[in-house]
């Protein structure tokens, strides 16, 4: 006989792998934006934006009443606690996939930029995503160590990059350092979604294990 908060599990698991996809293609468009130079999309990720945001208030209402209405415990409780934190984690991927556009439409046009330190990230930050949603697709812990290797790896990328773009800002010109604050401020939102991302791996451990994410 099937639970009714099994009912509810279901709703609440379609809208987060809802959040899921469409926070990762709304990432995804904001990063060929700023490759192709095309501040077009931006009141598409605005919406996709907004509709996750409204998403999360979803979520959370949903899970605040399964645990009103059926007490719920251990690994069940354990995966509502992890949806209410996973719908915040994906409502900020598009709050900072509309950053990215914005720093786009405020500094650019970039088209004459070296975007290489952005797109060596983005594809690291994208693997990241993809990982991370297939984790907790597959409640599959063993994906979550190259997670937080990847992880490792966008910091040292932005550290070095912050640095070499910091030092060319006095010495050149206003184009030049018009590219070098635009590269900045989208390396620490591409960082922060890296974080972010390790907060999904962190999730699916939770649920698996019961235990605190293993990096810490």
């Amino acid at each position: 006989m099937v639970r009714l908060l099994d009912l509810g599990l279901t709703k609440v698991s379609s809208i987060i792998f809802d959040m899921a996809s469409l926070a990762e293609n709304t990432v995804s468009k904001a990063i060929t934006s700023y490759k192709d130079d095309d501040t077009s999309t931006k009141n598409q990720i605005f919406e996709s934006s907004a509709k996750l945001r409204f998403l999360q208030d979803e979520v959370s209402e949903l899970c605040i009443e399964l645990i009103a209405r059926f007490q719920p415990v251990a690994t069940d409780l354990r995966y509502i606690k992890s949806c209410m934190e996973l719908s915040y984690v994906f409502s900020r991927f598009g709050r900072y996939a509309f950053d990215i556009i914005t720093v786009l439409e405020i500094l650019g046009p970039l088209e004459l930029c070296d975007k290489s330190s952005v797109m060596r990230m983005s594809k690291l930050v994208l693997e990241m995503m993809d990982l991370g949603i297939s984790a907790l697709r597959l409640r599959d812990n063993s994906i979550l160590a190259k997670i937080y290797e990847m992880e490792e790896m966008v910091d040292v990328l932005y550290r070095k990059s912050t640095r070499e773009s910091s030092q060319i800002v006095i010495a050149n010109n206003y184009s030049d350092n018009r590219c070098n604050i635009s590269t900045a401020l989208i390396l620490k939102y591409l960082e922060r979604i890296s974080d972010h991302a390790c907060y999904i791996a962190d999730s699916v451990n939770y649920i698996e294990t019961g235990m605190a994410s293993p990096r810490r």
